[in-house]
C-alpha cells in the first residue's frame, strides 16, 4: 500500500515534466541576417569554383626490361642492369568547360593522365567568365625524373580575352611565363579572329655558354675548360697511366678514351646547366594575332586554333634572343581536333598541337580511326 501511495504521489511530477517545454531567448532576426549573410566576395569565390575539379593521382607500371651487359677483361662476367618502374604524381586543379566532342567524365575519376588537346586553345567553350587549370606532374621515365607544370587563368568576354600561363616541360626543355591582351572579332559563333599584345618572360633561349671554347676548327678545349672552370685536374706522372681527378679528388678515368667518351659529355652538360642558371631572365615585347573555329555535330567535328608573333620589339640587352638570332623572327602555336562519323560503326578522328617558341619545337597528337561491331 506504501508503494501504491508513492507512486500515485509521484506521477503527477512525472507528467508535469513530461508537458514542459524549456523556452530558449529567440535571437532578434536582424542579428541571424547579419551573421548569416555571406559578403559579396565570398559568393564570388565560391561562383568561380563551383564545378571546378581538384585531383591527385599516383600512377605506375613497369620500365623497358632487364639488361644484361657480359665482359671478357678478366674472363667472362655479366651484369644486370635493372631500370626501377616508372610512375607519374599528378595534383591539379581545373575548370575549364568541355567541348561538345569530349567525353563527360561526370562519372568517371581524373588520374592525370589524360589528354586534352582543347586545353591549348585560345577561346575556351565557355562563352564568358573565368577558366583556369593548376596542374603538376612529377614522375621518373626510364630511370629518369622530370618536374612538369603547367599553369593558366583566362578570362573571355564577347570583345577581349586575357590569360596568363606559365609553363615548365622538362621533356621539351622549355620554360617561360606568359601573359596577352587580345581584342576578339566574332564573325559568327563559330569563327573569330584576335589580335593584341604579348609578353614573356623566359631564359636567355640562343645563348651557348661553350662557343667562347670552339676553336676554329670547330674542336673544343674540353680538358682546359674541364681544370680550368669545373676544377678537374690531371696527373701525368706516370706515363703509362694517366689519372683524371674530379673536384673532390677521386679518380673518375685512367685512359684518355675513358675521359672523352664518358666523362667529358657529363662535364659539358654539367658547365651548360651552370652557366645558364647565372644569367637574368629576358622579357619579350610582341604582336600577337590568331583565330578560333569550332564546329560541332554528332556526326562531324572540327576545331581549330592558331598564334602567330610575327614582331617582337628589339632589345639592346646582352643576351636578348635578337642578338643570337641575327634579327627578327615568327614564333607560332596552333592546334586541330577533328573527327567524323561515317557510320554508326565506323569513324576516323585526327587530334594535336603544335608549339614553336624560339626556334625551340614541342608538340603532342593522335590519330586513328574506330569501328564498332554492332
Amino acid at each position: 500500500m506504501r508503494k501504491l501511495i508513492f507512486l500515485l504521489c509521484i506521477l503527477p511530477f512525472v507528467m508535469y515534466g513530461q508537458d514542459t517545454k524549456v523556452i530558449l531567448p529567440v535571437p532578434n532576426k536582424e542579428e541571424v541576417k547579419e551573421k548569416k549573410k555571406p559578403s559579396e566576395f565570398s559568393k564570388r569565390l565560391k561562383k568561380e569554383f563551383k564545378y571546378s575539379t581538384f585531383y591527385a593521382a599516383y600512377n605506375g607500371n613497369n620500365s623497358i626490361s632487364d639488361v644484361t651487359s657480359y665482359s671478357v677483361t678478366d674472363g667472362l662476367t655479366t651484369e644486370k642492369i635493372s631500370t626501377p618502374y616508372d610512375y607519374s604524381a599528378v595534383f591539379g586543379i581545373r575548370k575549364i568547360q568541355r567541348f561538345g566532342y569530349e567525353p563527360n567524365i561526370q562519372n568517371r575519376f581524373k588520374n592525370g593522365t589524360e589528354n586534352s588537346f582543347s586545353d591549348a586553345a585560345t577561346i575556351g567553350s565557355k562563352s564568358k567568365g573565368f577558366e583556369y587549370l593548376f596542374e603538376l606532374d612529377y614522375r621518373r621515365q626510364q630511370g629518369k625524373t622530370f618536374l612538369s607544370q603547367d599553369h593558366f587563368l583566362r578570362y573571355i568576354a564577347d570583345k577581349y580575352v586575357l590569360k596568363v600561363e606559365y609553363l615548365a616541360d622538362q621533356f621539351a626543355d622549355i620554360n617561360y611565363f606568359e601573359a596577352s591582351q587580345r581584342y576578339r572579332h566574332k564573325f559568327s559563333r563559330k569563327f573569330s579572329v584576335n589580335i593584341g599584345a604579348a609578353q614573356r618572360l623566359s631564359q636567355p633561349y640562343g645563348f651557348d655558354p661553350l662557343a667562347d671554347w670552339i676553336l676554329q676548327t670547330g674542336d673544343i678545349h674540353f680538358t682546359n675548360l674541364a681544370i680550368e672552370e669545373m676544377g678537374y685536374s690531371v696527373d701525368f706522372n706516370d706515363v703509362d697511366n694517366i689519372r683524371y681527378i674530379n673536384p673532390n679528388g677521386v679518380e673518375v678515368a685512367n685512359s684518355t678514351d675513358i675521359w672523352e667518351q664518358v666523362v667529358i659529355p657529363q662535364i659539358l652538360s654539367d658547365y651548360v646547366d651552370r652557366e645558364k642558371a647565372l644569367l637574368p631572365q629576358q622579357f619579350e615585347y610582341s604582336l600577337v594575332m590568331g583565330f578560333d573555329y569550332y564546329k560541332y555535330t554528332k556526326e562531324f567535328w572540327l576545331h581549330s586554333w592558331a598564334n602567330v608573333m610575327p614582331y617582337h620589339i628589339k632589345s639592346n640587352k646582352q643576351y636578348s634572343y635578337h642578338k643570337y638570332n641575327g634579327g627578327n623572327w615568327v614564333d607560332y602555336s596552333g592546334g586541330l581536333i577533328f573527327g567524323y562519323r561515317f557510320t554508326k560503326s565506323l569513324g576516323i578522328f585526327t587530334e594535336g598541337k603544335y608549339h614553336k617558341y624560339w626556334n625551340r619545337s614541342w608538340y603532342d597528337f593522335s590519330m586513328g580511326i574506330n569501328f564498332i561491331i554492332l
